[in-house]
């Protein structure tokens, strides 16, 4: 009998990928591959990348020279490269890496399995069964129902990647989140470039609320979460969407990205700091204590003094939750990045630091108002010191806090805990 391939799988960059990654995973395995998580086992390592930043790239190629040293340890190993890297760089990056076998950009993942089957000399035996393309997930799941980008902010590269906006059909959103649920998901995280123009290129009327409904009276007891929702993209229709399922949770991530109206215009943006007041009130109001997020750029090209201050004091008036700071990155291929006055790359470092303390001072004075609250939580690990690990519905999967609680509670678990203290974005908790 022929031996069957291993493959083993890294992802480096957002959710996104995380989904990319776990669709190429289930089509690989249906395919009659074995899927591995130990790399040492692999005959064929699967890299999935992300290109968004220079350091994201930079990222990417240090893994490649590990997978080198990995693949020169043993005959028979190949390396392969997918997502942002090979579709960013599409003509430059083959003959950069001579040791990577294939690259396989965004757009031809769906070839993963025959890719494999052809480094490894091996036939595809499984086939391809149709239904859902995923693999059965932890309590938490990601539930992407869109790709690419209609927009055109100067900084990013997104659309050139990932290519014209495309919502997923409700249908079969829905098919997948029943998919997703079944096999014990217990937190649906719906993500996109932005989620909330899901539907401005489909023939139904059907938008970004009518999934959140559709999702929420699903059977089962799992919750729902909204990510990269753009801020004239929160409509009151969405805000009643949200406050009438208790299903959802009550948690927003909105990339507002500067509060200056110059340096938004520059951007290709809408707003400024008056407005973003204006909706994080609406916000708050429909939706009481509902967990805010945002991301913002420090060091855009043209940026004065002034509109750093106003970017600033707009972080103390918004106090947000959660807030992710970014250094300007000058990206090849993008408008931004070819603006006279680019800021001096000490002077972004600065005003990013300024950010980050003035967002964690707000932060974390907000994450310790949360002691003496009940708050229901998704458990989902245990830490190397026996206690469970889990999230309330104000701290989305990897980027917030946890809560922690010195107990023995099963990872897909809901239960409702006391806080009891907090240390930084982490909070301390009991079971009731």
């Amino acid at each position: 009998m022929p031996t069957i391939p291993y493959v083993h799988f890294t992802t480096l960059g957002c959710p996104k990928n995380e989904v990319d990654s776990d669709r190429m995973s289930a089509s690989v395995g249906s395919a009659g591959f074995r899927v591995t998580d130990d790399l040492a086992r692999a005959d064929v390592a699967v890299l999935n990348t992300c290109a968004f930043i220079t350091d994201a790239v930079e990222e990417a190629i240090a893994v490649i020279l590990e997978l080198a040293e990995w693949k020169n340890a043993r005959a028979g190993r190949s390396i392969v490269v997918t997502g942002c890297l090979p579709s960013r760089y599409s003509d430059s990056v083959v003959p950069e890496f001579p040791e990577v076998d294939a690259f396989v950009p965004v757009a031809e993942e769906t070839a993963l399995a025959d890719v494999v089957a052809r480094l490894t000399g091996t036939a595809v035996t499984g086939g391809e069964s149709g239904g859902v393309r995923r693999t059965a997930p932890g309590p938490t799941a990601y539930l992407q129902v869109a790709d690419g980008c209609h927009r055109r902010c100067a900084y990013c590269i997104i659309p050139s990647i990932r290519g014209p906006y495309r919502s997923v059909p409700l249908s079969d959103i829905v098919e997948e989140a029943q998919f997703l649920i079944g096999n014990g998901a217990r937190e649906l995280v719906l993500i996109g470039q932005d989620i909330s123009a899901y539907g401005r290129d489909l023939s139904s009327e059907d938008g970004l609320p009518d999934v959140v409904r559709a999702l929420a009276a699903l059977p089962g007891e799992f919750r729902i979460r909204l990510m990269y929702v753009q801020p004239d993209g929160v409509t009151d229709e969405l805000l009643s969407a949200m406050a009438e399922n208790d299903a959802v949770c009550r948690y927003l991530d909105i990339p507002l990205q500067h509060a200056s109206r110059d340096v938004l215009r520059r951007m290709r943006r809408s707003g400024d700091a008056t407005a973003f007041l204006a909706l994080l009130a609406r916000i708050r109001h429909a939706l009481p204590g509902v967990a805010l997020r945002t991301t913002m750029i420090a060091g855009f090209p043209g940026e004065t003094r002034a509109d750093a201050q106003i970017l600033e004091e707009f972080l103390k008036d918004a106090a947000f939750d959660y807030t992710g700071v970014f250094v300007y990155s000058p990206e090849e291929g993008t408008e931004a990045a070819g603006m006279p006055n680019q800021v001096p790359l000490r002077t972004r470092r600065a005003r990013a630091q300024r950010m980050r303390d003035i967002a964690d001072s707000i932060g974390l004075e907000r994450a310790a108002v949360r002691v003496g609250e009940v708050l229901p939580v998704l458990f989902e690990s245990t830490d190397e010191d026996g206690n469970s690990v889990g999230r309330t519905c104000g701290q989305a999967p990897e980027i917030d806090g946890e809560v922690v609680v010195a107990a023995d509670v099963s990872p897909g678990t809901m239960r409702n805990a006391r806080i009891i203290g907090s240390a930084g974005y982490d909070l301390i908790g009991e079971l009731i």
